[in-house]
This record gives structure tokens, sequence and C-alpha cells, in this order.
């Protein structure tokens, strides 16, 4: 006879309920965005703290610690997605550093699969649903994975809520680029399980794509941790089962993913190339060992949502994962038996250590390894919290196996030295007193929920060797519904979910400036939140991708000397000794003064230069000044100077008996000299990656743009190719015949090119794998 609708039912319920309770609490996470309708961003931070909308508002708000999202990956994530609409590829972003690399500075994340959702939805909720859906994906690729090595369906719910709702992932969730980095490793790696176990293109196909959607997330060094940890399990896997050859065709797996990435990594490669950061390696955000108290209590040294932080860097070093998946871990290190905790175990202390200040850690930055050594050392860590989450599953079956057989006394040993841990830690706050009063206060407040939560769960741990099934079954659901609620509690304490309203909100200023800009530029206390949002052009930026020859050109600003930049930031010193001749020949039309700011050293002093400013605009916040005598972005130069060395490049350009708007520094002699004469320069076409010119000159002309040279950069007169040339330190020039004629300059870096063939190679492979797939 067959089954009846409630047996049916009873079934699907049995098979799905995990699923339910990832899904159930993930829609409880997001019932602000749900049911409220706020937004997973720091608009209320954005509206209190950054120009020109901290001139306007004022109000509490919940968490000031994440200023790149409001700085960099929102407005870039806007500039992509225009652009993609408007049918172009957005390679470069002209309204930051006076132009700089945009697809190129990875966190910009221009070919995220992901980006559809601005397709489907509007931008604010499309950014919703694309934070949102993290935790989500996290929590379900888990599941499949610990799924797929056996674990049982409470165990994989443990260790699936933990790792939706680890440290790493919370703390960085708003940014939409991190987790998407991360999340996809138990996707892949349980390719790789089940692809030994029966070989399916699907299943291969899914890897690849787990692969190249990490690498296309906007974080690089996540994803080679990544990939990096499925090499090595892959690996690990191919020496348990003895196949070797379903071994290679899995690294073959793990290089396809990699060359569909291509296009992206190769502009990458050759933005960090031309960056500061590439020449810059520090021994940077290693953690401290006495850090290690947070994997049982994330806020005992306080936390920046509630600013009563103290030490150390909250989000770079959290590797929290919840009470009991840790209790769980380490259960499964003493005490569970299958042989496929030892990779995890392996990985778990390998990672740790690189994360920790340890030998490990020291060696990876003296062997100055690209990118590894030049970022923070602690981001590892997420593959530490990953590895803990995946032990939390194997000790959850181990402790399940151990309530059958009743083995309580071997496990008596367990109980005590989590409880000695938890004695040691209150002796230490209340008779050592390590820490100033205050310092005492947060830490002894910030215990006392983990505290109750590990007595509980040893409670409920202990409560289980009770012999009977209906108590193992109560026992088990409670460790998952105490995990649900500390990773809820943690998750929601982080995460800002705020009124849509305060995203950006147009201001009159602003709009002023949108009428007026054109293709000159604008100077202020303002940054990439106005610059690349509102898209107007601006000279200065944060990015720890820019390009360091620019850099070198805004420090020389100062005092006319070559120096090192700034690792991130450039600033432009208002006060400096060439800031007038730098702003002219940057093309800077416009000043935004905030009238708070009054004759502040922060503050541009236009008024030091007489009639050269006039007033635009003004409100009760913002005065706008035009600077009367700028150059033109775009102009005609007859002469030129010959220079190579930097230092003597800018002491030329900064000379003050020479004419910068008739004569450029350029580092190539052109073929034809240019001569004295007529010329014009018509009808200005901008795009994002491209300018288009219509030049008109009685002789051959120099046309100089004050965009940023790169190497990417290609230029036609009349369709045909022709040299550009790197003209006074960092700008670009190109030689104009005499006539009429139109000039395009385009950014199209040959990198691009090589990364999309290897991409097209990458898919013909996969391809090459289907067919022989089907052919057997």
């Amino acid at each position: 006879m067959g089954e009846t609708k409630g047996e049916i039912m009873e079934h699907k319920i049995k098979k799905l309920w995990p699923i339910v309770i990832i899904i159930g609490l993930w829609l409880i996470f997001s019932s602000p965005y749900v049911f409220k309708g706020l937004i997973p961003f720091p608009s209320k931070y954005l509206v209190s703290f950054f120009s020109p909308w901290s001139a306007s508002y004022g109000m509490a708000l919940k968490n000031n610690a994440m200023p790149d999202i409001i700085t960099q990956i929102y407005p870039w994530k806007t500039l992509t997605i225009d652009a993609w609409k408007h049918g172009e590829i957005p390679l470069w972003n002209p309204f930051s550093f006076a132009g700089t690399v945009h697809a190129g500075n990875y966190q910009s994340a221009v070919f995220s699969p992901f980006n559809v959702l601005f397709f489907i939805l509007p931008f604010i909720d499309a950014w919703s649903v694309l934070i949102l859906l993290q935790p989500l994906l996290a929590g379900l690729f888990m599941y499949l994975f610990l799924k797929e090595i056996g674990r049982s369906k409470s165990a994989s719910t443990i260790g699936s809520v933990g790792f939706m709702f680890s440290g790493f992932l919370v703390t960085w969730m708003a940014y939409g680029t991190l987790g998407y980095a991360v999340l996809f490793l138990p996707l892949i790696l349980w390719s790789i399980a089940k692809y030994f176990r029966i070989q399916s293109f699907i299943t291969y196909s899914i890897g690849i794509i787990g692969i190249f959607c990490s690498f296309l997330s906007g974080h690089f060094q996540i994803s080679i941790y990544v990939w990096v940890t499925a090499l090595c399990y892959l690996i690990y896997e191919s020496y348990q089962t003895k196949k070797l050859k379903e071994g290679i065709l899995l690294f073959f797996m793990l290089s396809i993913g990699l060359c569909i990435a291509a296009p992206q990594l190769f502009l990458t490669y050759d933005a960090f190339q031309a960056s500061v950061r590439s020449a810059n390696t520090q021994f940077k955000e290693v953690i401290p060992w006495q850090y290690i108290i947070t994997f049982f209590s994330p806020d005992f040294y306080g936390n920046p949502v509630t600013r009563n932080d103290w030490f150390g860097h909250y989000a770079e070093w959290a590797g929290y994962v919840g009470i009991i998946p840790l209790l769980l871990a380490l259960y499964a290190i003493f005490f569970a038996e299958q042989k496929k905790k030892i990779f995890f175990i392996v990985v778990g202390m390998t990672t740790l250590l690189l994360a920790y200040l340890s030998p490990f850690s020291l060696a990876l930055f003296q062997m100055k390894i690209p990118v590894l050594s030049t970022s923070a050392a602690s981001r590892i860590i997420v593959i530490t919290s990953f590895s803990l989450c995946v032990l939390g599953a194997f000790g959850c079956e181990q402790l399940s196996s151990d309530w059958k057989k009743n083995e309580w006394k071997q496990r008596l040993v367990y109980f005590f030295g989590i409880g000695m841990a938890l004695c040691f830690l209150w002796g230490l706050v209340y008779l050592i007193k390590p820490f100033s009063p205050d310092q005492l206060m947060i830490a002894k407040r910030n215990i006392l929920l983990p505290s109750a939560l590990i007595l509980a769960s040893l409670a409920v741990m202990g409560g289980g060797y009770v012999n009977k099934k209906y108590g193992r079954i109560m026992a088990l659901g409670l460790l998952i519904l105490i995990s649900g609620f500390d990773l809820y509690r943690y998750a929601e304490k982080w995460m800002p979910f705020e009124p849509r309203d305060y995203v950006y909100p147009q201001v009159k200023s602003i709009s002023f400036l949108k009428k007026i800009i054109g293709n000159d530029r604008l100077f202020g206390n303002i940054g990439n939140e106005v610059g690349s949002y509102f898209q107007l052009p601006l000279i200065e930026g944060y990015d720890a991708m820019y390009q360091g020859r620019y850099g070198e050109f805004i420090e020389a600003v100062s005092n006319g000397i070559v120096s090192p930049p700034e690792r991130s930031v450039v600033q432009f010193d208002k006060s400096g000794r060439f800031a007038l001749p730098a702003l002219q020949l940057l093309g800077v039309k416009y000043i935004l003064h905030r009238l708070s700011d009054g004759r502040n050293v922060w503050a541009f002093p236009y008024w030091q230069y007489g009639d050269e400013f006039k007033s635009l605009y003004r409100d009760e916040h913002y005065e706008i000044l035009e600077y009367m005598n700028t150059y033109p972005r775009v102009f005609l130069a007859s002469s030129f100077e010959l220079k190579q060395d930097p230092q003597e490049i800018i002491d030329t350009l900064f000379q003050k008996d020479l004419n910068r708007r008739d004569t450029l520094i350029l580092e190539q002699k052109p073929i034809i000299d240019p001569e004295v004469g007529e010329g014009s320069v018509e009808e200005i076409r901008q795009s994002l990656s491209s300018m288009t010119v219509k030049v008109i000159s009685s002789v051959p002309k120099l046309l100089f743009w004050s965009e940023s040279f790169d190497p990417g950069w290609r230029a036609t007169i009349d369709g045909k190719p022709t040299t550009v040339y790197r003209a006074d330190y960092n700008f670009q020039s190109v030689l104009v015949p005499e006539g009429e004629h139109i000039v395009r300059f385009y950014y199209w870096p040959d990198s691009f090119t090589y990364g999309i063939a290897i991409m097209v190679g990458g898919i013909v492979s996969l391809i090459g794998v289907l067919v022989i797939s089907k052919r057997k």
C-alpha cells in the first residue's frame, strides 16, 4: 500500500527540518528588512558623520565601525551597475584620484554574477538582498557539505548555523564582498567530496561555479584562502580514497574555475603592480594571543557597536563561531574517532597560527608573497572558523554516539576541563584584575552571557547521557536552540538595519554641482561617497589599490619633493607650496567649502588668492567657489621638455617661469615636434572608460588630458592607433597632426584581452569535460 498524505508529510518534515531551521533563523535575522522596510546599510552613520550630510543631520546611530561601505563599496556598486545598464564595461573610474582603475581594484566586484540582482530589483532592494543572502547561502552550502561527508542532520545543522553567523561572516556581511568570497568554500568542498563518490558533470560544474563565483566576489585574499583550502582537501581525499584519476580531474576543476575568473585576475594584477600596496609589506593585523579569549566571549574587549571597545580590531580579528560549535569542536578534537576530522584539525591549527602572532605568520610576511604578505594576516581566521564549525559537527556526532553508549565516565575530564577554564577566566577578571576599572567592567559584563551559555550547554550535553531516546532528541534540540539564540544575538547586535531615506540623500549644494560640473573637477572636504556616487570628478581618494605614481604627484604638492605616498589614502595638501598650480593642472574648477569650517587649517584657503576664486553658490551650510584661472581638462600645447627622472620632472613642472598651459613635460620624445600656431579642442564627450574630442589645428600639437596615466589607456586619431605619452608626471598626451581630427582615448588593458582569451579557454575546457563525460 502507498503512503498516506500524513505519512508523506511526516517524511518530508523529517527530511527537511534542518533546512527549515536554517531558513527560519535567517528570516528572523532578516525580518527588519522583510517586515519593516529597513535596509542592511549604515545610513544613519552616513548622514551623521560624512559631508555634506553631516552639516544637516545629527542623530544617534548603532554602528560606526563600517565606513568603507559608505565611502567605497556602495558608491562603487552604483557606478558599476550604472555602467552595465548603459552597455559599458566599468573598467575605469574617473571620479577618484583624477581617474583610477575600477574593475582592477577587485573590491568593486564588477564581474560578480550577483550583479544581476540589480537588473531585477530597485537598487536599494537589490543591495539588501545581496547582503542578506550571504548567511543563507553559507548555511545551506555548509549543510550540503556536512551531509555529504556523513554527518547527521542535527550535527550538520549545528555546523551550518555556526558558519552562517560566524564572526567573520557577520562583521563583514554588510560589505557584500568578503562574505561571498568565503561562503562558496563548503560548496566547492561538497563538489570535491561528492565527485570522489559519484562522478557527475553537474557536480563538477557546480565546483567550477563555486570557484569563479568566489574569485569574482570582490576579495582576492579570501578567495586565495578558499582555493588553497580546496586544493589541500582535494589532495587529502585523493590520498584517502586512492582515486588518483578523479583527483587529477578535480585539480582541472579548480584550474578551470580560475581560468573563467581570469579577466578579473589579470586586471587586478596590473592594478596591484602599479599600486602603492605592491611594495608595502607590513607585519600587519597579526592577532595577539590574549585575544583568543574572544572565541569564547566575542565582546570581552568591548564592541564597536556600543563604542566601548578598547583593544584589538574587532572585525579583522573575529573568529567567533558560537558557544555550542566551539564546545563540540573541542569535544571532537579529543574524542571523535573519524579520520576525516584530522584534516580539519590540521587546517584549523595551521590557519590559527598564521592569523595569530607566531613564527608561521612572521615567515609569511618575510617571504613577501604578493597580496598575502601585503594584507591583513588575521583574515585567514575565517578558515579557522570554518574548520571549527566542521569539527563542531563531528563533535555533535560523537556526542550522540557517546550518549547511546552511555560513556559518561570517560568524558568527565572534558566537562571538568571546561569548568576549570571557566573558573580561571572568572578568577582572572575578579581576582587578578589585569585591566583598568573601566575595562574590567566591560570584560565582566561581557562574560556573563557566554558563561551562562556554557553552563547551560554543559548541562544539556551531560543530560543527554540519560539513556532514553526522547531525552537525547530533546538534548539535541536544545543544543540547536541555544546555538541559534547565541549566534542570532551576536549577528543582530552587529548588523545595522536603518531607514532607506538616509541613503545618500540629495542636498542642495550637490544638486547645484551636478548641473554645472560638466567635465571639470571638484575639490573640498568630501570623498568617494560623493564623487563616485554622484559622479563628480575628484582628485583625492581612499583605496588600497590606487596608483602609486599619482600618489607621488600629490605628495610633491606639499614641498616639491618626490616621496613615497600613503598606503591607502591620497590627501591633497591644501596649504602646500604648489597647491594652486597643481589644482590648475588638474582642472579643478570648483571648490566646495563648508561654512562652519570657516578659515580653519582643514579648509582650502581660497581667501588667500584674492579674485582668483569667485563665489557661485551659497546656502545655509555650503558655499561653492569657481577657480577662475584653472586649465581645461583637455588642452593643446605647443612645446615640451624631455625629462625622465621623477624629481627632475617635478622640479621642472613647478618652476615659476614654466608656462604649463603650453609646455608639457614628457618622458618619451614624440615622433614629430609640436609647433606654435592656432588650435582648438571641441566636442568633449566622456564616459567612464573613454573620452573623445575634435581637434582643429593649423600645426602639429600635443593634446593634454589631465586623466591619470595608465598603460591600459589607448588612443586613436581618426580611428588609427597612436601613442599615449605620460605627461606632467602622471597624465596623458598624444601628438595630433595639423588639420581637423577626431581623437579618442579609451581604456582597454592588454591584460583584459589576455584574461578574456583564458576565460574562453576555460569554458571550452568545461565543454570538453561535458563531451567526454557524455561519451562514457
